[in-house]
């Protein structure tokens, strides 16, 4: 159905907004028991990983893409480290725009570049991280000849914030933690758009903590200020001066949040323990709430019995290079029964 004609009533759409879907929404809330019990709360994962281009980013473009074409736009633009391009690359392509992609060179799993590529959006690579590619894609935008679709498009948010609806739908209010990754910071301001909207109309009795997590080496927030060179394995938060700042502090400061940071290692870690525990398969920065609940309940910060939702927001299938570094090299054994035998062997 998608999420324009499923949650029309909630969005800003008009006569003239075109419903255009992929398919988008309606991603799974998956019960994680083995590792919500060694942490002790209710864990569920909303595994953003199944939206069309394999990212959170679908519910948000669609909606921006649409608007695009309701002013009479024929080509957008954004800025990318993997998963807004291959996003936008997609919506553009079934909507017959011209779709031009800047992104940092060397910084974008192989994964998400070859979406965009067969998708046929015009890719360019920049000298320079995020940060810089952003604002170069803003300035292109300026005259009015692309329509800019990253996050600080505000048609974004809108439909991100669909899957705020989508947990409160499958939980029957909202949970008591909704624990995030943050790059751009413009999903977590969408969560809290979302829940927002849904308790004003009487859908929701509380409000969540919105705990965001970001790896720490492209820890912005959690260091009171943007970070020059942001480096970490988790590449779709790589980003040191996030585009929706103000939007993430208010809404971290209205639902009685924080900001915290993981590291790589223990990224990595939780990437490993979501897919062997809980049979998901996600890309490392998806991994970050997880391993940031993990470090939590170390410290003993986490509240007993809390019913908890860790949003994954992309598949595992976008940097598979990251999963089989981290997994280690294959055992290879002569094709012989006993040699395989023997490899298996407790």
């Amino acid at each position: 159905m998608g999420v324009l004609s499923q949650y029309a009533e909630h969005l800003a759409l008009t006569e003239r907004t075109p419903r255009i879907t992929l398919g988008e929404g309606a991603t799974p809330l998956v019960a994680a028991p083995r590792i919500g019990s060694a942490l002790g709360i209710e864990l569920y994962l909303k595994f953003e990983g199944q939206n069309p281009t394999g990212s959170f980013k679908d519910r948000g473009m669609v909606m921006a893409v649409a608007k695009a074409l309701e002013d009479g736009s024929s080509a957008i633009v954004c800025a990318s480290t993997g998963n807004t391009s291959a996003s936008a690359a997609a919506y553009a392509a079934a909507a017959g725009l011209r779709a031009v992609v800047v992104v940092p060179a060397g910084h974008v799993a192989l994964g998400k570049l070859a979406q965009a590529v067969m998708y046929g959006a015009e890719i360019v690579a920049v000298e320079g991280n995020f940060d810089a590619a952003l604002a170069i894609v803003r300035e292109l935008a300026k005259d009015g000849e692309y329509t800019l679709v990253n996050s600080v498009n505000p048609w974004r948010l809108e439909g991100q914030k669909t899957a705020a609806f989508e947990v409160a739908d499958a939980l029957g209010d909202a949970p008591d933690i909704l624990a995030i990754p943050v790059g751009n910071a413009g999903n977590i301001s969408a969560y809290a758009k979302g829940f927002r909207e849904y308790r004003a109309c009487g859908r929701l009795a509380r409000l969540p903590q919105l705990l965001g997590f970001q790896a720490a080496g492209a820890a912005p927030f959690v260091q009171g200020g943007p970070v020059a060179s942001p480096e970490t394995v988790a590449t779709a938060i790589r980003i040191g001066r996030p585009a929706s700042w103000d939007l993430a502090r208010a809404a971290v400061a209205e639902f009685g949040g924080g900001f915290h940071a993981v590291g790589d290692d223990a990224i990595l870690a939780a990437q490993q323990r979501i897919a062997r525990d809980a049979g998901v398969f996600a890309e490392p920065a998806s991994a970050a709430p997880v391993a940031g609940l993990l470090q939590l309940h170390a410290a003993g910060s986490l509240r007993r019995g809390a019913v908890v939702v860790a949003v994954l927001t992309g598949n595992g299938l976008k940097d598979p290079d990251a999963a089989m570094r981290a997994a280690g090299a294959l055992r290879t054994v002569p094709a012989q029964l006993a040699a395989v035998r023997e490899a298996i062997a407790g």
